[in-house]
C-alpha cells in the first residue's frame, strides 16, 4: 500500500512538472523577442496580420428605451493595388464624392504593387452607407459602359475599390444628456474607449470581449470574419423628456442671470434614481474631438460630480437635521438672534449685519440666520456635529456609477488645518466644500422622510445575452430617523410658506432651502461673487423628486432667493406635468376613493 501510495506521488509530482514546462514555454515563446520577430516575419511572407475584432458596443438608453447612444454602419474605402486599371478615374471619382484631395488619392492609386508587402491601401475611413451606395452605382455604371463598350472605345473603371464594414459611435440626440453619457472616441479603431460619465465607467460592459484572428492584408482575399457576442446595453434611470426640459430651463437661467455655468439635478430621493442631471457647458459627443475647444481653463467635464465648492446656507439642512436628531434642539427651542456670536475669536454674523431677536428654529431656517445655526453647532460640540457629517457623506464620494467623481476632505478637529471658528462656518455651509451630488445625496435622507441615504446612479438595468438585469436601491446610510426627517421636512415647507417664497409652485406642497455661499480667494473671499443654490423637495407627504440647483457667479444678483430659487420653480412647473402628479388637492381625494 505504502509503495502504490508513493508511485501515485512520483506520478502527480511527474505531469506537475509537465505542466509548468509546458506553461513556462507558453510564455516564453509568447515573449521571447526572437518569437515575436518570427510572427511578424511570417505575417509579413503570408500576407497576414492578426487583428482585433470588437464586438458590437452596446446601446445606450434612458429608462423608456429612447436611444441616447448607439452604433451605426460605416466603410473603410480603400484600393486593392493589383486590381487596377484607371488611377485617373479612381482619383477623380473618389476625390469628388468623398470631398479628397486629388493628388492624394492619385498618389495612392498608382502605388506599385508588390506581393505580400503592398497590396492595398485605405483612401478613407468612417465614409457613410449613402456615400459608398453612390461609389457602388458609379461602379456598376462604369461595368456597364465596358459591357457594351467596343474593343477600340477606351472606357473608365473603378476596379480595385473596395470598401470594408465596420460600426461607428453615434449619439442620435447630439449634445443631449452629454455630460452623463461621456464619449466613446471611435475614430481611433485600435485603441478606442469610452472617455467620462456612463461611456468610461461602463466600458468594460459596453464593450464586450474582443477576439483576436489572423485575416489577410488585402480584403479581398478575406473569406468570412467571425462574429462575436455584443457587448452589454445599458438603460439608465434618466428620462430623456425630463433631461431636455431641465438642459432648456438651466441654459436660460445662466443666460439670464450672467452665470458662468450651472448645474441641475433632479433624484427619486425614496431610492437614489437621477431622472436628469444638466450641466453647463456641454458638448456633442458625435464630434468628440472639440472637447478643448468646449473644456477650457480647467472647466469639468460635469460640475454635478466634478466641481466641489462652499455650498452656503443649503447646507443648513445638514446642520439642523443633526441638531434636531441629536436633541440638541426641538423646532421650539427659543434663540435671540442679537446679531453676532463670538466662536474661536471671530464674531460670526448674519447675510444682512441684522439682528432679529427672538425666533424658534423654524424661523432659523426661513430667515436663513448664521448666528442661530452656529450657536446649534456649539452647542452640539465638535465631536457630535463632525460624526453627523460624517454620517450625512460630507467628504466622501457618493460612488455616483460616473467617472470623475471628485472630493473635498472634510478638516476635523486635531487636523491642522481645522479651527475652533470652522465649527460656527462650518454650520452654515462655508469654510467646507462639496459637490452638487454629495449634498443631494445627504439631504435625500431629510427629503424621502425616511432618514435614509441612497446611492445616486445612473444604471436602472444591463441587458446581456437577451437578458436584462435590474439595478436595486442602495441605501448607503441612515444619518438621522425618520421621524427627524419628517420634522424638518416639515419645518421647511412651512419656511417656504411664511415667505411666500418664489419656488413655490400652485398646487403643491414643497420644502426646501436657499444657499447662498461666498467664494473663497487667495485674500479670503470674494466681495462681489457669489455660489447661488437652492434645494428642494416634494410633494411633502409624498415625496418624489428633489431638485438641487446651483449657478456658478451671478451677475444678475448675488442671492440664492432670487437667483436659483426662482430656476427650481420653473423646474417643478414642468416636472410635475411630465411626472403625472396631479395637484395635492386631487392626489388626495383619488387616494381617499
Amino acid at each position: 500500500m505504502t509503495k502504490l501510495f508513493t508511485r501515485t506521488r512520483i506520478i502527480g509530482y511527474f505531469f506537475a512538472l509537465m505542466g509548468a514546462l509546458i506553461l513556462f514555454q507558453m510564455v516564453r515563446i509568447q515573449t521571447n523577442v526572437n518569437a515575436q520577430k518570427m510572427s511578424e516575419s511570417i505575417e509579413k511572407q503570408y500576407g497576414t496580420i492578426v487583428r482585433t475584432i470588437y464586438p458590437e458596443r452596446g446601446n445606450i438608453y434612458d429608462r423608456w428605451g429612447h436611444l441616447l447612444a448607439g452604433n451605426k454602419d460605416v466603410y473603410e474605402v480603400g484600393i486593392a493595388l493589383n486590381e487596377v486599371e484607371n488611377p485617373e478615374t479612381l482619383a477623380t471619382v473618389l476625390s469628388s464624392l468623398l470631398e479628397l484631395n486629388y493628388s492624394d488619392v492619385l498618389e495612392k492609386a498608382k502605388l506599385k504593387y508588390i506581393e505580400g508587402e503592398q497590396s492595398y491601401v485605405v483612401v478613407a475611413d468612417f465614409v457613410s452607407a449613402e456615400k459608398v451606395n453612390e461609389l457602388s452605382a458609379q461602379y456598376e455604371q462604369f461595368e456597364k459602359d465596358r459591357a457594351n463598350a467596343n474593343n477600340s472605345q477606351s472606357v473608365q473603371s473603378l476596379r480595385g475599390l473596395h470598401y470594408v464594414g465596420h460600426l461607428q459611435r453615434t449619439y442620435p440626440e447630439n449634445s443631449l444628456a452629454s455630460n452623463i453619457l461621456g464619449f466613446y472616441n471611435y475614430r481611433d479603431r485600435e485603441a478606442s474607449t469610452g472617455y467620462y460619465g456612463v461611456e468610461e465607467n461602463y466600458n468594460d460592459l459596453l464593450a464586450g470581449n474582443p477576439v483576436k484572428i489572423a485575416i489577410p492584408t488585402d480584403p479581398t482575399l478575406i473569406q468570412e470574419v467571425p462574429s462575436v457576442p455584443p457587448g452589454s446595453s445599458l438603460v439608465l434611470t434618466i428620462d430623456r423628456e425630463i433631461q431636455a426640459m431641465v438642459e432648456r430651463i438651466l441654459d436660460e437661467a445662466v443666460k439670464n442671470n450672467g452665470a458662468e455655468s450651472g448645474t441641475a439635478i433632479i433624484m427619486d430621493p425614496t431610492n437614489g434614481e437621477i431622472l436628469a442631471m444638466a450641466v453647463t457647458p456641454r458638448m456633442n459627443p458625435n464630434e468628440y474631438w472639440d472637447y478643448g475647444n468646449v473644456f477650457t481653463d480647467n472647466t469639468p467635464f460635469n460640475r454635478a460630480l466634478s466641481e466641489t465648492y462652499e455650498p452656503g446656507s443649503v447646507f443648513k439642512v445638514i446642520t439642523m437635521a443633526a441638531a434636531l436628531d441629536s436633541g440638541t434642539v426641538t423646532p421650539q427651542t427659543q434663540f435671540v438672534d442679537t446679531g453676532s456670536i463670538y466662536v474661536g475669536g471671530y464674531y460670526i454674523y448674519n447675510w444682512d449685519r441684522g439682528a432679529w431677536g427672538p425666533q424658534d428654529m423654524t424661523g432659523c431656517m426661513q430667515h436663513s440666520l448664521n448666528v442661530c445655526l452656529s450657536w446649534i453647532a456649539t452647542e452640539m460640540g465638535p465631536t457630535r456635529f463632525y460624526n453627523y457629517l460624517q454620517a450625512f457623506g460630507i467628504g466622501r464620494r457618493t460612488n455616483i456609477d460616473l467617472a470623475g467623481e471628485q472630493i473635498w476632505p472634510l478638516s476635523l478637529p486635531g487636523d491642522k488645518d481645522w479651527y475652533e471658528v470652522n465649527l460656527a462656518t462650518n454650520s452654515f455651509g462655508q469654510g467646507v466644500a462639496a459637490t452638487p451630488i454629495q449634498m443631494a445625496m445627504a439631504i435625500s435622507a431629510v427629503a424621502n422622510n425616511q432618514g435614509i441615504m441612497y446611492a445616486p446612479h445612473l444604471l436602472q438595468a444591463y441587458i446581456q445575452d437577451g437578458k436584462q438585469y435590474n439595478t436595486p436601491p442602495v441605501a448607503v446610510g441612515a444619518p438621522i430617523s425618520a421621524e427627524t426627517a419628517r420634522t424638518l421636512s416639515e419645518m421647511l415647507a412651512v419656511s417656504l410658506e411664511s415667505e411666500s417664497s418664489v419656488a413655490l409652485v400652485p398646487g403643491y406642497r414643497l420644502a426646501g432651502k436657499t444657499g447662498t455661499g461666498e467664494i473663497p480667494s487667495a485674500g479670503g473671499y470674494e466681495t462681489d461673487l457669489t455660489n447661488t443654490s437652492f434645494v428642494g423637495w416634494g410633494p411633502v407627504d409624498d415625496p418624489k423628486f428633489l431638485v438641487y440647483v446651483w449657478l456658478e457667479k451671478p451677475t444678475s444678483d448675488r442671492w440664492g432667493s432670487t437667483v436659483a430659487a426662482p430656476v427650481f420653480s420653473d423646474i417643478v412647473k414642468e416636472l410635475v406635468v411630465l411626472l403625472n402628479l396631479p395637484p395635492d388637492d386631487t392626489r388626495h381625494q383619488l387616494t381617499a376613493q
